[in-house]
């Protein structure tokens, strides 16, 4: 697995010495550095009200469900008021996200909120490399799977990524991407 936040990548304007540091969290991977399997685990991240409310009026959700504590108490299904799914997903994302310089978000499959996650719960993020394709002439395609859980292990979401990577040795992928492409002109 390549290493996460050991890839010195210099920037306009900073001394020579300083740019010989790696920069944390700024990755410098190719399609062919990403290996199936591979997985990372982040810190645990606790969630106050405070970010909660700033998050629902940022995009403004304000469903009871998030932001009527009364309401949730009383007439709410689970007693208590929700984070609200799309901030989970998010701060899941967040949690495992590494800042690789080759690399694009192409989309998300397979959101699921699994179990509710309720201000001042505790998440954390496990992140697999599922699996890896040929895209086009210059990069290839990856999908990565996060998994959020609170507490003690407790599963509250899963989704998968889809995104590209630019190829190293483009050259090494040639006679693949033709075979794609001959088979998208035959299809």
């Amino acid at each position: 697995m390549a290493e996460i936040g050991v890839h010195p990548r210099s920037l306009p304007g900073l001394p020579e010495e300083h740019a010989a540091i790696p920069a944390w969290n700024s990755e410098d991977w190719y399609f062919e550095d990403f290996k199936v399997g591979d997985r990372i685990r982040s810190v645990r991240r606790t969630i106050s009200e405070g970010e909660s409310m700033l998050f629902n009026s940022l995009v403004m959700d304000h469903h009871p469900y998030v932001s009527d504590e009364r309401f949730a108490a009383e007439e709410g299904v689970f007693g208590k008021r929700l984070v609200a799914g799309a901030m989970v997903f998010s701060y899941g994302l967040g949690l495992v996200a590494t800042n690789c310089l080759n690399s694009f978000s192409y989309g998300y499959d397979r959101l699921r909120f699994i179990k509710p996650v309720f201000i001042g719960d505790t998440i954390y993020t496990i992140r697999e490399n599922l699996s890896k394709v040929v895209h086009n002439e210059t990069m290839g395609k990856l999908r990565v799977s996060y998994s959020v859980f609170k507490g003690e292990g407790e599963q509250v979401l899963y989704a998968e990524h889809l995104l590209t990577a630019l190829y190293r040795e483009p050259s090494a992928f040639r006679e693949e991407v033709e075979l794609l492409r001959k088979a998208k002109a035959d299809a």
